[in-house]
Formats: C-alpha cells, structure tokens, sequence
C-alpha cells in the first residue's frame, strides 16, 4: 500500500487535533460558530478533511452539527455537567479502588512523583490542569482497564467545555489539591474503600465548584 492513501487520514486527524486543542483552550467557544471557509483557509485545505475533521470531533461531544447552519462548539447545559461529573465519579473511583488494591510499591511512587509535581504548580493553573490530568489518567492506567479509559477519555473531552468556569474559580486550585492529598493517603495505605470515597468526593466537589 502507497503512502499517499494515508494521507487524506492523518491530514483530517492532524486538523482535529488542532481544532479539539482550540476548543479546549476557548479559542472556539461554546456556542461559537465554526467558520469553514475561514479555517480551511487558515489551514491552507480543502473544506474536506476540514469536514472529516469536524465529525470527529462531533462524535467525540465537542462539535454540534446543525442542519442547513453548519458547525458549532457544543455548549453543555448544567444538566450536561452534572452527568459527565457522576459518570466520573464512578468509573474513577473504582479504578481508585483497584490500584489501591492492587498497585505496587514502584507504580505507586510513580503516581506519587506526579502527585507532589502538581503540589508544586498551584501558582500555574493551565500547567496545575495538565497534571491533574495527568494524574487521574496515570492512574487509570494503573487500574488497567482499556474499555474505562476510552469512557473516561471522552467524558474529559466534554468536561474541558467548562473547565474555565470551575478549575479557575477562587480557591479551587487549593481545593482540589487538597482532595488528591486524601486519595493519595488512601491509595498508599492500600485502601480500597478509602480510595473510592475520597474520588466521588473530589468529582462531587469538582461539580459543586463548576456550577
């Protein structure tokens, strides 16, 4: 098989990432109008990996497409928030629950190593939320179940909407430091239960906040 057949794929994945990145970072704003032409332009493509692209993104929650009015970032309603968050809150506290379990003393250094990273960083928000992802997905992995990664993976993707109006509101950086500080306790004590809890608590509290 020639090169070339991939290419029309990886030119419509590069063009997703660069528009899922622009989303996330409210460049493209829920309820923004995406303007086709524009970006494809912008781009220097045709509108047809543009198009490709925006499927992608509409099968992953970001995207909206509305018929005869083209595409829009979603806007998520508090509805929408709130069920992305208790989704979360189960799928990762059993994973907590199983590390906890099961971990190793080296995988939990690991997640440790990460844990104090973040304790560094509370002056950074954007640096303080790639770690905090960084470390509930590290330790998904650890749980190792590929099916709950992918369910959490796009459930985060919905979540970043409205990350601005929650992670950066007074007070939470702390917050929620302060709530991996009980989940890492628990997972180092290799208990379960304690691990589970202090997750639904942190995604209860993570809601709360982003009302």
């Amino acid at each position: 098989m020639s090169t070339n057949t991939l290419t029309p794929r990886a030119l419509y994945e590069q063009v997703a990432e660069q528009l899922r990145h622009r989303i996330f970072a409210h460049e493209l704003a829920p309820g923004d109008w995406i303007d086709e032409l524009k970006i494809a332009e912008e781009y220097g493509i045709s509108r047809t990996p543009l198009r490709e692209a925006l499927k992608v993104l509409a099968a992953e929650g970001l995207v909206t497409m509305k018929v005869r009015r083209g595409a829009y970032v979603t806007e998520v309603s508090p509805k929408d928030i709130a069920d992305v968050y208790h989704l979360l809150g189960l799928l990762e506290s059993d994973a907590a629950c199983v590390v906890a379990e099961r971990a190793d003393e080296q995988q939990l250094a690991a997640l440790l190593h990460t844990h104090e990273q973040l304790k560094a960083q509370t002056h950074d928000a954007e640096r303080f939320f790639a770690l905090n992802e960084s470390f509930h997905m590290q330790m998904l992995e650890l749980a190792d179940n590929r099916w709950r990664n992918q369910l959490v993976a796009d459930l985060r993707k919905v979540m970043k909407l409205n990350r601005h109006k929650s992670l950066f509101k007074h007070g939470r950086i702390e917050d929620s430091l302060q709530e991996h500080e009980v989940v890492m306790q628990a997972l180092l004590a290799h208990d379960g239960a304690a691990a589970a809890r202090a997750m639904r608590e942190h995604f209860n509290k993570g809601l709360a906040a982003a009302g």
